[in-house]
């Protein structure tokens, strides 16, 4: 090899290793750009911004590039956005999970590569095709993992970042899958406009993403009708109620029943305490009996609290329906795997043991999946959505579209984050977007906090400090309306996955474009 030959040489590594940081770079960037746009830190312009990041770094990849690429990018986010997850358990499930949770970002990278192929410069239509595509995909991987394995962890979810931006009405007609897909398809358009378009006509194709954001901006609420009010009350007891916390048996009862002394005087058609404030059958203790018949007697109102409850060998992370006695019993049914139960415990029990972490989960809750999450109460029905039930596409349907819900409670139980902790404002932000959705008031009511009274429109109503007993109390709107969201919601996911399919395979057979990305 000549000397000129070499340096060439040379010069072609420098640069291929420049590209190969510059994609790392552009992954990592785009992993914390939606790790900002959610909560704690609300920078809902960065959504996008991050989407558009992640396809450009997979833009003409390998497979195995692709998903190095979409892993960096999951990785990324995840361990940003749940670091919550090690305020008591350590960096191990933090690990774990966001291992997961990559592993689907670089099976979506693996997809995004192929769907890029459809991309031609002189070939509007492909290109439209293979932007929507893109963002198809990027839902169609968020759906998955939602829901795979053993029910899927749906947070941190592009839609979740969403609340208070402009776009945040898209959910109302399209759901959760819809809104996420909106913000995809715009990332997803300011990246192809990026890579197909000179240098000359850059400002000229810019129109493209300026056009698709400014639609969706434009997109109005859906309208809802009311008919009727309840006035509800809500106390958080600020008990320390998380899995390894040291408590005394009627300690955390006693705590709510003090903070619901903050609504003396007030008027309810409802009273609500949070996800385990009734500890473990409150119904066969005899002064938790006698507390809840004091409080009834006082508000006139019955109680939903949250308890522990068995019924034969099954135990039940449950909501009972307080009205001189137990007049109806919901059982959680999404509990979070690896905290609320062990999947495959048979399994997974002698790993985890080998690691220290079985104490942590000493008990399975059952799944009834028959279990009504709406209550009658007073002729109202109350949706039902313990905790985690609040990221459940499935169950927020079937709550309002077959059990006519006509407001939404999330009991919740907060306490195992830590004060402070951006658990609780991510899961606020969720339950917004599902009282947007769903066209119903929400109240979200917590052991520690986050608590807060949500209307319709997203908007929050009143909302108690973390780690503080308080209060709340407001009339609240009930509505029969069934937005588009819910009605078309499955049928709108089943077209978005669809499209992915279909673009994925149109991509792998086509032939990769003249113009690679260097």
């Amino acid at each position: 090899m000549s000397g000129h030959d070499r340096v060439a040489a040379t010069l072609g590594q420098d640069d291929r290793a420049r590209v190969h940081l510059a994609r790392v770079l552009l992954a990592a960037g785009g992993g914390l750009a939606i790790a900002a746009s959610g909560s704690p830190y609300d920078l809902w312009p960065f959504a996008p911004v991050g989407v558009a990041l992640a396809l450009l770094a997979v833009r003409g990849r390998t497979p195995g590039a692709a998903f190095a690429l979409g892993f960096i990018t999951g990785a990324t986010q995840y361990a940003v956005h749940i670091s919550w997850i090690t305020v008591y358990l350590g960096p191990a499930p933090l690990l774990g999970l966001t291992i997961v949770m990559a592993t689907w970002f670089g099976l979506g990278g693996i997809a995004s590569a192929s769907v890029w192929r459809l991309v031609r410069a002189a070939r509007w239509l492909s290109t439209v095709l293979a932007t929507i595509g893109l963002a198809a995909v990027w839902t169609t991987r968020e759906l998955l993992a939602s829901t795979i394995p053993w029910g899927g962890f749906s947070w941190g979810r592009l839609a979740y970042s969403q609340a208070d931006s402009p776009f945040g009405p898209v959910v109302g007609w399209a759901g959760i899958a819809g809104l996420t897909f909106a913000i995809a398809l715009l990332g997803a358009t300011a990246a192809v406009t990026v890579r197909s378009a000179s240098r000359a006509h850059v400002t000229r194709r810019a129109v493209a993403p300026v056009a698709v954001a400014a639609i969706l901006a434009l997109v109005p609420a859906v309208p809802v009708e009311y008919d009727g009010t309840i006035r509800v009350g809500a106390a958080q007891g600020a008990s320390e109620a998380g899995l390894l916390a040291p408590y005394e048996p009627g300690q955390i009862i006693a705590e709510h029943a003090a903070a619901t002394t903050l609504l003396d005087g007030e008027n309810l058609d409802l009273l609500v305490w949070p996800e385990n404030a009734g500890e473990r059958e409150p119904q066969t203790n005899p002064q938790t009996i006698a507390l809840l018949e004091d409080l009834q007697r006082q508000f006139t109102a019955p109680i939903i609290l949250g308890a522990v409850t068995t019924e034969g060998t099954r135990t039940y992370n449950s909501l009972l329906l307080w009205d001189e006695g137990v007049d109806a019993v919901y059982h959680k049914r999404h509990p979070v795997p690896f905290a609320e139960y062990l999947p495959s415990r048979a399994v997974l029990a002698p790993v985890l043991d080998a690691f220290g972490f079985l104490d942590l989960i000493p008990r399975d809750f059952s799944i009834d999946p028959a279990s009504a999450n709406v209550f009658d109460v007073g002729g109202v029905r109350a949706g039902l959505a313990i905790c985690f039930d609040v990221v459940d596409d499935a169950l927020a349907r079937e709550m309002v579209l077959d059990r006519g819900a006509q407001l939404i409670l999330v009991p919740s139980n907060n306490a195992d984050f830590g004060e402070g902790s951006a658990q609780n404002v991510q899961q606020l932000a969720i339950a917004r977007l599902r009282a947007m959705e769903s066209g119903r008031s929400l109240v979200m009511i917590s052991t520690v906090g986050t608590s807060a009274i949500v209307l319709a429109d997203g908007s929050i109503l009143q909302r108690l400090p973390q780690y503080e007993p308080g209060a709340m109390v407001a009339t609240l709107p009930l509505s029969a309306t069934v937005t588009p969201a819910i009605r078309f919601g499955r049928g709108i996911e089943v077209a978005i996955a669809i499209a992915a399919l279909l673009t994925v395979l149109a991509g792998a057979g086509a032939s990769p474009a003249r113009r690679a990305f260097r």
